[in-house]
């Protein structure tokens, strides 16, 4: 590190950033020394073979739906529905791998991550951690955090970026209507249709071929059990409805955690702050847990990235805690609250963006 070595601070001066909270982030470290004494950060495996397990039967199922009933419209939806519902909880548990999160080593998180995002859901796991990484970084810091990369270009997000895009006088939608058109650009059309071209663009131009070469057997298997029961075009079809299924659940779980929460730019807060103020869950219960992947425990997975999340509910009240002893608040809603919150605060940033485009 001697080559990065800028200089040596004066005793006079301050070895803190004023911005951030010192006081907070050496309590977060007792708190993670606690759950380290825990064992909050060893997985059981068993959960997640089991849950593995699930997928694969939900896969299964969805082929001999249509082999033993036939691939007339009833047969052919009840297909697409199981397949969407492995599709989703394959993201969710490729979440897990990716996150370092199963395994004691990195090799085996690596090898399962790219068998489950690669081979059974046909997307390339250098993608996945070249984005979720930096959204971990930072969440919701414009310009650092990808997953809001839908700023300005086609919503207005947040308070701040609104009013501020506002004062400029930039118009690239019609913001103050975009609580309503998000239902359309939004839930339905993330997946099929900018990442399902984006992921293939991206393995191309970084030459990331081993990544390939997992999405193609992806595309083999689903030809191969799919095409001689429902041909090219029934295939097609198919593969277009899962995806339009999968995006919608993707898109309201994944930003009922964000979007009506903090976003702004890049304030220079601790790391524990910038977690909080960009997070929040939703209440727990078996078919939440189960539906979101345990996304809904977004503050702990957030503070605590690593840790295997069957294990979130048990340091949940120890945040909780650290939250309330330092004035920060600790949101927590029903599952649908958490989904209209997302249309409510867009239609609240487009209203901020209209008068301060017309006013200030």
């Amino acid at each position: 590190m001697n080559s990065l070595l800028i200089g040596e601070l004066s005793p006079e001066q301050p070895s803190f950033e004023p911005t951030k909270n010192k006081e907070l982030i050496s309590e977060f470290r007792e708190l993670q020394a606690t759950v380290e004494r825990m064992g909050l950060m060893k997985a059981n495996r068993v959960f997640f073979l089991l849950y593995l397990l699930h997928i694969l039967l939900l896969d299964v199922a969805a082929w001999l739906t249509l082999w033993v009933f036939g691939t007339s419209f009833v047969p052919f939806l009840l297909c697409a529905v199981l397949l969407s519902t492995a599709q989703a909880q394959a993201g969710w548990l490729q979440h897990d791998f990716g996150h370092l999160s199963v395994f004691s080593t990195s090799t085996w998180n690596h090898v399962f991550h790219h068998f489950v995002i690669g081979h059974l859901k046909g997307a390339p796991a250098s993608w996945w951690n070249h984005l979720h990484f930096q959204h971990h970084a930072k969440p919701n810091c414009f310009r650092k955090d990808p997953d809001i990369n839908m700023h300005p270009f086609l919503f207005a997000l947040g308070k701040i970026l609104s009013v501020e895009l506002g004062k400029q006088k930039k118009k690239y939608m019609p913001y103050n209507h975009q609580h309503k058109y998000f239902f359309l650009v939004g839930p339905p059309a993330l997946l099929p249709l900018y990442f399902q071209w984006y992921i293939f663009y991206f393995v191309f131009r970084r030459k990331k071929w081993v990544d390939l070469a997992w999405m193609i057997s992806f595309y083999a298997r689903i030809s191969l059990t799919y095409m001689p029961l429902l041909g090219l075009k029934g295939l097609l079809v198919l593969f277009f409805v899962v995806r339009f299924l999968e995006s919608n659940w993707f898109v309201w779980v994944t930003q009922m955690n964000h979007i009506p929460m903090h976003i702004d730019h890049d304030q220079n807060k601790d790391w524990v702050s910038t977690q909080l103020q960009a997070t929040c869950n939703v209440h727990k219960s078996a078919f939440n847990d189960w539906f979101s992947g345990h996304l809904n425990f977004q503050i702990e997975h957030h503070l605590f990235p690593t840790m295997p999340r069957h294990n979130y509910h048990k340091v949940a009240p120890l945040v909780r805690s650290l939250c309330a002893k330092h004035g920060i608040e600790y949101q927590s809603k029903p599952l649908f609250s958490a989904f209209a919150d997302i249309v409510y605060s867009l239609k609240e940033s487009g209203q901020l963006w209209l008068d301060a485009y017309l006013h200030q």
